[in-house]
């Protein structure tokens, strides 16, 4: 498994977030409001993201894991 790298850092949106994570929008969310996800954040009136190295992370952390 490669390093996360912190200059590939960005604001990852939602389209990227379910590629990344195999998950739809109403998972992804429920897994938020449960404490198992990373918490988006608003970055517009009416847009979120979610930081790519904490999704990056919590991927990771799946795959070790087996969860």
């Amino acid at each position: 498994m490669q390093p996360i790298n912190p200059a590939d850092r960005h604001i990852m949106r939602r389209d990227e977030v379910e590629q990344k994570t195999g998950f739809k929008r109403s998972h992804i969310y429920n897994l938020m409001k449960a404490g198992r996800f990373p918490k988006c954040r608003r970055i517009g009136t009416r847009a979120v993201g979610w930081d790519s190295l904490e999704i990056e992370q919590w991927v990771q952390d799946r795959l070790s894991t087996g969860v």
